[in-house]
């Protein structure tokens, strides 16, 4: 058996890379995350473990590797799924009471059956806020997942993809796939120390993904690498092969947008970026500085139209919240969604013109470049002062998903890296963005730039 410690913080690629080479196999390394998931459920982590699936694809793996015909580079590799997917034998809850006791699905979803495809072992279904709709993470039914980088305050784990993050940073499991509306992959990967790609829209099946809202919901991986997020790209699309290559440092341009996203920096998070900065610069990227005023445009259309994820939220829930069932439903939840009621015809047409807008003069403006930012101001808020005041909870919450909000309105794909540790050994993060439909250039400049700052 190889030690635990060597297979709680490999990456996905470094497990498969493992059973390859015979240092280990697919049920040896299967029955050591089951085991662990079990122990994350009590924590709030995992809400299904599902032992007969995961033993029954790991035993299936190791024939496939006897055999001499393993699927590729993560067959074996375990994975967990953010409770949105629906996962054969299991009830999709969406992180809700309401749909606690709801029948178990009958059929894989796509993204879901693409991994099985790929070799993958699932372990099971994970936490999130309720119906994903928020960027701290907190879930008064199932409870909240804790982030594992304070043993003494209790802290968000971040949001939505809350049980996704922490199952890979208290080592769960290698990788697991969450989705992405407002920032719930690249939150929580900045608050739990992660990688976390938001892959552009429409390029992974949302098919049987339990909804928040139909336009800009996206599905993405939490992964400890980079290597681990192309990989996972691969095998939710059921691609074999990849375009994506690292690129030449020499030829990254980075554009830091002077506006919006530093307002209310913490100064470690700042700092943290600088020296991020500096060092891509050292290594041959060029770095313009300047004001991005697309991002005061999207704010001020937001603020005169409302959210068009509030729109669409509302549009998925109003049975609940407009009847009887809504006091059932956490109330920070619901507040956010019945901000999509308040919103008129004419302000739901207004956000979708001036987004078609906004996203072509995005593209105008990086023309080739990347964008560069903290991911989130802050590192990991506290969870108490949260629980006691709903008006400090949305407006941190607002702050928590403001830079990566950007980036789901103007249709990027993003790549969030750790970018370092504040004083109290909390993660900070650095968000490289793209226009949507980029994505294999992100990647291929990510696998670049996290070889650069592993250095720094």
């Amino acid at each position: 058996m190889i030690d635990a410690e060597t297979l709680s913080r490999a990456t996905a690629a470094g497990i498969g890379r493992l059973i390859a080479g015979g240092v280990t196999d697919p049920v040896e390394v299967a029955e050591y995350f089951l085991g662990r998931a079990t122990e994350a459920k009590e924590q709030n982590v995992f809400l299904c473990v599902t032992a007969a699936r995961a033993k029954r694809e790991a035993e299936a793996s190791l024939k496939r590797y006897r055999d001499g015909r393993a699927l590729g580079p993560l067959d074996g590799v375990p994975l967990s799924w953010k409770d949105l997917f629906d996962v054969a034998g299991s009830p999709t809850t969406a992180g809700s009471a309401l749909l606690r006791d709801t029948a178990a699905v009958q059929q894989d979803a796509p993204v879901v059956a693409n991994a099985a495809a790929a070799g993958m072992i699932c372990l099971g279904k994970v936490n999130l806020t309720e119906f994903a709709y928020s960027g701290l993470g907190l879930n008064p039914h199932y409870g909240t997942p804790a982030n594992p980088h304070d043993q003494a305050v209790a802290r968000a784990p971040g949001g939505s993809s809350s049980g996704s993050a922490v199952s890979v940073a208290c080592g769960a499991n290698p990788c697991s796939i969450g989705t992405d509306t407002g920032g719930s992959v690249r939150i929580p990967a900045a608050f739990n120390g992660l990688v976390g790609y938001k892959t552009s829209e429409r390029r992974v099946d949302k098919s049987a993904v339990f909804p928040l809202s139909d336009t800009l919901d996206t599905v993405g991986p939490l992964t400890r690498s980079v290597e681990d997020a192309v990989l996972l790209d691969m095998a939710l699309r059921g691609a074999v092969a990849s375009a994506v290559r690292r690129a030449d440092l020499s030829s990254l341009r980075l554009v830091v947008p002077e506006s919006v996203a530093f307002d209310g920096i913490e100064d470690a998070v700042a700092a943290n970026f600088e020296r991020c900065i500096d060092r891509l610069s050292a290594v041959g990227a060029s770095v313009e500085r300047r004001r991005f005023t697309l991002f005061e445009e999207v704010e001020a259309v937001t603020a005169e139209h409302g959210s068009l994820t509030a729109a669409e939220a509302y549009f998925v829930h109003r049975g609940r919240v407009d009847g009887a069932d809504c006091a059932k439903v956490d109330r920070r939840v619901v507040a956010r969604i019945l901000g999509g009621k308040r919103m008129s015809s004419h302000d739901l047409i207004s956000v979708l013109r001036q987004r078609s807008r906004l996203i072509a003069a995005f593209g105008r403006e990086l023309d080739g470049a990347l964008l560069a930012m903290p991911t989130v101001a802050h590192t990991a808020p506290e969870i108490g002062p949260l629980e006691a005041d709903d008006e400090l909870f949305h407006e941190v919450n607002l702050k928590t998903l403001r830079n990566t909000m950007l980036g789901n309105f103007l249709a990027t794909c993003g790549l969030a890296l750790p970018s370092g540790c504040d004083a109290k050994g909390l993660p900070t993060s650095i968000l490289f963005s793209a226009p949507g439909g980029c994505d294999e250039k992100l990647l291929s400049d990510g696998l670049a730039i996290e070889s650069a700052l592993s250095e720094v």
